[in-house]
C-alpha cells in the first residue's frame, strides 16, 4: 500500500530537476565514504539531446514528497535495445528498467518504486529489473557489501537501508556484480612473471599503448573488440554509434596512453585493457560543483592526476579466443604493464577491477591469480509485475 502521506510526481521544472539532483547531497552527508557526483555530469546523463541513450530509451524521472520536504527520487525506463536481447541474456519485450533510486525511509521506498512499476506497466512491461542508472553502461546494482569503501569513477554507492526496502517490495536478486581490489606495489606472482616472460618472447604478441593523436581510430578499435568479447554477457546491450562517440569525448580528456593498452596477435587487434585514475579523488572535495573554481581545480589536477586508486572499467578479449591460453597470456601481459605505469607515472598503490559479472569464470579466475579480493558487491534485482 502507498502511504497516504507520500506524493510521487513527475519531475517537470527546473526546480524539481534541481531537487531530484541535489537529494543524494542530504541523504548521505553523515556518510564518509560517499563521494559528491558532479552535478553538471548528472543533470547531462538525464538529458535528452545530451545522452544519447535516449535515441532508444525513454524514461520518467520521478520525485517524492512528504508535503514541501522531498523524501526520495526513482527513475522508470524502458530501453528499445535491452527489449531486443534474448531472455536468457536478461532481455525481452516485456522488461523494463528502474534506477536512480534514492529513498530516506521504507515508506517513501515503497511509494516509490510501486510508482515506477505503475509506469511501466502502462507500457506493456511485466518484468522489471533494477537498479539501473541508467544503463548497464552507467551504474547498474545496488551495492550490497562494501559499504565502508568509496566508489571509484563510473561506480554508485548506497545506504545500507537500501537492500531492504527492495526486498520488501518482492523483488529477488538475479545478478551479482562483483568489484576486485589488488595492491599493485608489489610484483605480480612468479608464475604470471613467467608468463608475462613468455608472451615477451613471442614474436606474433604485441601489446601496445593507445595513440590519442588517433582517438577516433583507437576508441574504434577498442569499443570493437568491446562489442564482440561481451556480446554474449547478461545483460548486455550493444552500444550504438551515438553512444561511442559520445563516451570517446567523454572520456578523452581523463584517459592516458599508458594506462589503456591494445593487444595484438599477427597485427590483428584482438583484446584491449582501459584502466581510468580514479577521477572520484580528484573531485572529493568540490561538492558536486564544477563552477566557479571546481573546473578550474580539476583540470589542473588531470594535467598530471596522482592518485592512490586506479580503476580498471572495461577489459575483452575477442570471442573466438578467450577459452584459450593465449587470451590469459595477453591480459596478464596488459595488467603487468598498466600496473608498472600506474606506480611510475601516478603514484597509484592499489586497482579496483570490476565491475565483474558472478558467472563470467574467465575474468573471475584471472582475478584469482593475481590474488585479489572482492571489496564491492552490486546486486541486481528483478520482480515479475
Amino acid at each position: 500500500m502507498v502511504p497516504t502521506d507520500v506524493r510521487i510526481t513527475e519531475v517537470r521544472t527546473r526546480s524539481e530537476w534541481a531537487a531530484f539532483i541535489d537529494l543524494p547531497f542530504r541523504l548521505y552527508a553523515n556518510d564518509p565514504a560517499w563521494i559528491p557526483p558532479l552535478k553538471v555530469e548528472v543533470k547531462a546523463l538525464l538529458t535528452p539531446g545530451e545522452n544519447p541513450w535516449f535515441e532508444h530509451a525513454t524514461a520518467a524521472f520521478l520525485i517524492a514528497r512528504r508535503g514541501t520536504r522531498v523524501t526520495g527520487r526513482i527513475s522508470a525506463q524502458v530501453d528499445k535495445l535491452v527489449q531486443a536481447m534474448p531472455s536468457e541474456q536478461g532481455g525481452g519485450s516485456e522488461v523494463g528498467h528502474w534506477g536512480m533510486f534514492e529513498a530516506e525511509d521504507a515508506e517513501t521506498a515503497a511509494a516509490l518504486i510501486a510508482a515506477a512499476e505503475d509506469w511501466l506497466r502502462r507500457r506493456g512491461i511485466r518484468h522489471a529489473m533494477g537498479p539501473f542508472s541508467l544503463s548497464v553502461w552507467d551504474e547498474p546494482g545496488l551495492l550490497v557489501d562494501g559499504f565502508d569503501q568509496s566508489p571509484t569513477v563510473m561506480m554508485g554507492h548506497h545506504l545500507p537501508t537500501y537492500e531492504g526496502y527492495i526486498t520488501a517490495a518482492g523483488y529477488t536478486g538475479v545478478k551479482d556484480l562483483y568489484c576486485y581490489e589488488l595492491s599493485i606495489v608489489e610484483d605480480m606472482p612468479p608464475l604470471i612473471q613467467r608468463i608475462v616472460a613468455s608472451g615477451e618472447r613471442n614474436a606474433r604478441i604485441r601489446v601496445r599503448k593507445v595513440d590519442k593523436t588517433k582517438f577516433a581510430q583507437e576508441a574504434a578499435i577498442i569499443l570493437g573488440i568491446l562489442n564482440d568479447a561481451w556480446s554474449d554477457n547478461w545483460g548486455y546491450v550493444p552500444l550504438t554509434d551515438s553512444e561511442i562517440a559520445y563516451a570517446g569525448k567523454k572520456l578523452k580528456t581523463v584517459v592516458f596512453n599508458d594506462l589503456i593498452m591494445i593487444a595484438e596477435v599477427e597485427g590483428e587487434p584482438v583484446a584491449f585493457m582501459m584502466t581510468l585514475p580514479d577521477l572520484n579523488e580528484l573531485t572529493a572535495d568540490l561538492n558536486g560543483r564544477l563552477f566557479p573554481f571546481g573546473f578550474a581545480k580539476l583540470l589542473w589536477r588531470l594535467r598530471k592526476p596522482q592518485v592512490r586508486t586506479m580503476r580498471v572499467p572495461l577489459m575483452g578479449v575477442v570471442k573466438r579466443m578467450q577459452a584459450t591460453r593465449l587470451a590469459s597470456q595477453l591480459a596478464f601481459m596488459m595488467i603487468e604493464y598498466i600496473r608498472r605505469a600506474s606506480v611510475a607515472n601516478y603514484g597509484a598503490t592499489r586497482s579496483e577491477i570490476g565491475w565483474i559479472l558472478e558467472d563470467n569464470q574467465g575474468m573471475r579466475s584471472i582475478a584469482d591469480a593475481l590474488k585479489t579480493r572482492i571489496n564491492k558487491t552490486y546486486r541486481i534485482y528483478e520482480r515479475h509485475i
